[in-house]
């Protein structure tokens, strides 16, 4: 991966032209470039899925026109100063939300809606165990089960980061996940263990995960950045009663656009209204592109990298 000059996009009927203001970087960036996701784009091709900027030029019935303040992506091509994005994959800016915010918005609220709310209808009350809530979806998760009136048990595999991460959404307990740490969620919940398991991580915690999880609970598979995707014995989820629930987001929307449009729809209302607010690591030129990358496969952040094309 480089920093290099081109051209700007061509773009096609179905597309809107925006320059970009900010771009954040998701864990499926860091994978492509390695060739470990999998959407494998043909090389060379632009990184980036989602971006927030202005419309440069659209269609007349797309929507959109010049000027407007839009967030949104597509699989690549956010990392650039200008980017041609489907009309599907775009939307306004909720009002009173900046560039950067927006940019760090979308595809880790809509995972974290989609699997919470759509996928398991959280309900004020339960308790939603959190695990890499100290990375972009994860905090995300924190963030909008709070706002939803959950009780969140945030955890984190970095002990440096408890506090940061207690202190940004005001989770009810912060657990260091490594080990047995079944023990400090039943302490936590009063024996009741999670009605909820939001788990990108994988690996070790889904299997310790299986032991946290409350009958009648559901425990959510987000991805893997642990490195090793777990397995489970068929018997476990009967014999304590719980299910397990794959999330794909993106595809979620793309089958359901109805029920993707209203999930857009909720996000917005509760940024607009200040009831959840992306937390944002750090702000990089970018030029600086390889700072955030090594970040990011470091673990050292806590929030979302945004990129600033312009700067």
């Amino acid at each position: 991966m480089e920093f290099v000059d081109g051209r700007a996009p061509n773009r096609s009927s179905d597309e809107v032209l925006v320059r970009v203001h900010a771009a954040s970087l998701n864990y499926p960036d860091l994978l492509m470039t390695r060739g470990e996701y999998q959407f494998k784009p043909e090389p060379p091709f632009i990184s980036g899925l989602e971006l927030a900027g202005q419309v440069i030029e659209a269609d007349p019935d797309s929507g959109f026109a010049p000027g407007d303040r839009v967030m949104g992506g597509n699989k690549i091509g956010a990392f650039a100063e200008i980017a041609s994005i489907p009309v599907r994959g775009l939307s306004p800016i909720p009002e009173g939300v900046d560039y950067a915010s927006a940019a760090a918005m979308g595809a880790a609220y809509s995972t974290a809606y989609t699997g919470l709310v759509e996928l398991c209808d959280l309900q004020a009350d339960q308790w939603v165990l959190i695990h890499g809530a100290s990375g972009g979806v994860g905090l995300a998760a924190v963030d909008l089960a709070k706002a939803l009136g959950a009780k969140v048990i945030a955890a984190t595999g970095v002990e440096a980061k408890r506090e940061k991460v207690a202190e940004l959404y005001r989770a009810d307990e912060v657990i260091l996940a490594e080990g047995r740490f079944r023990e400090q969620v039943s302490e936590t919940t009063g024996g009741a263990l999670a009605d909820i398991v939001f788990d990108p991580v994988g690996g070790d915690i889904f299997d310790e995960s299986t032991r946290c999880t409350a009958f009648g609970g559901k425990l959510v598979v987000v991805g893997f950045t642990s490195g090793r995707i777990a397995t489970v014995a068929a018997n476990i989820p009967l014999i304590k009663g719980f299910s397990i629930v794959g999330l794909r987001a993106g595809e979620y929307a793309r089958r359901f656009p109805g029920r993707g449009a209203s999930i857009t729809a909720a996000i917005a209302q509760l940024a607009s209204t200040k009831q959840i607010s992306p937390a944002i690591d750090r702000v990089l030129p970018l030029s600086r592109w390889r700072e955030g990358f090594e970040a990011m496969k470091n673990r050292e952040l806590v929030g979302k990298v945004i990129f600033e094309p312009g700067s």
